[in-house]
């Protein structure tokens, strides 16, 4: 048995107006097409919904009466799922879910959302810290709408625009001796106990970058937050290599930290925004736009050592 929501309208219309004619004249249609509408609905049923009298128009069965509230409800919410489609598209209003990974977000991501959500907008925000993979997952399953993560560790299916390469640079306590300088070598660096950041994706790559300039470098500390590495550095338990540097040159502890560039050349990481690039919501697109202006302009706020 198969309805078109079509049949259901020019039915429940011709009800309505107790009129094939009427009815055809309100859809704009042929009155054969009303007609044929009728028909295909009770034979769907195999019911009689509809009495025909050539003098006084239509007029609904007991049994036609039920149909057509059923389908009229039907109907509505049809037209309703619609409008909250349309909705949900162009509203720069609703509910974003952000996944995020960069581990000094907090830096940056609050002042995007201040230029991004706009005025008078009602926007429902869900920020998520993750690490690389979970922002993946959560994307491609629906749990977020946009992620911030390092595209450097990008799957196939995963599309996204590129905001700020982020090049490595060294954390030193203030009081270091080689703060003074203008900048150090990985050798130099290898010299030191180090401080490293261990999460998922970070950690390989720091691994990585120790293993081809610095080979048999001590590990004096494995932490898994930004600020914990600082708040180690900062008290003298070493110095680290990290990519995206938060505004403050003060670490949870209170101690003052010194960045300083690497001579060597080393890779950059790279961060960027996730999103279905396919017919993406407004609101996700203004989002998306909002970080792509924040990291075009060049100063401290992009977070990175320049």
């Amino acid at each position: 048995m198969a309805i078109s929501l079509k049949a259901m309208e020019y039915f429940t219309t011709a009800l309505r107006h107790g009129n094939i004619a009427r009815a055809a004249a309100d859809l704009n249609i042929a009155a054969s097409a009303v007609s044929a509408a009728i028909d295909q609905v009770e034979t769907a049923f195999d019911l009689t919904l509809v009495t025909r009298q050539r003098s006084r128009g239509i007029q609904a069965t007991a049994s036609g009466l039920v149909v057509a509230r059923k389908c009229e409800r039907l109907l509505e919410d049809y037209r309703s799922i619609l409008v909250e489609g349309t909705d949900l598209k162009q509203s720069l209003s609703g509910t974003l879910r952000v996944g995020y990974y960069a581990p000094i977000a907090p830096a940056f991501l609050p002042k995007i959302l201040t230029s991004f959500v706009p005025d008078a907008a009602d926007v429902d925000l869900h920020l998520d810290e993750c690490d690389n993979d979970s922002a993946q997952d959560g994307l491609l399953n629906g749990t977020y709408d946009v992620i911030l993560f390092a595209s450097d560790g990008a799957r196939p299916s995963v599309d996204f625009d590129i905001l700020v390469a982020a090049p490595p640079y060294c954390l030193l306590p203030a009081s270091h001796r080689l703060a003074g300088h203008h900048s150090v070598t990985m050798e130099e660096i290898a010299k030191e106990p180090l401080v490293v950041l261990n999460r998922p994706f970070a950690a390989t790559y720091y691994r990585s970058l120790f293993e081809a300039h610095t080979p048999g470098a001590h590990i004096a500390a494995y932490a898994n937050s930004t600020e914990m590495v600082r708040s180690l550095v900062g008290a003298g338990h070493g110095c680290a290599i990290l990519n995206m540097r938060p505004m403050t040159q003060v670490s949870y502890g209170g101690s003052r930290v010194i960045e300083r560039a690497i001579a060597d050349p080393l890779p950059p990481l790279t961060l960027a925004v996730g999103y279905t690039k396919s017919r993406p919501r407004q609101l996700v697109q203004h989002f998306v736009n909002a970080c792509i202006d924040h990291f075009a302009q060049p100063g401290p706020d992009r977070c990175i050592f320049e």
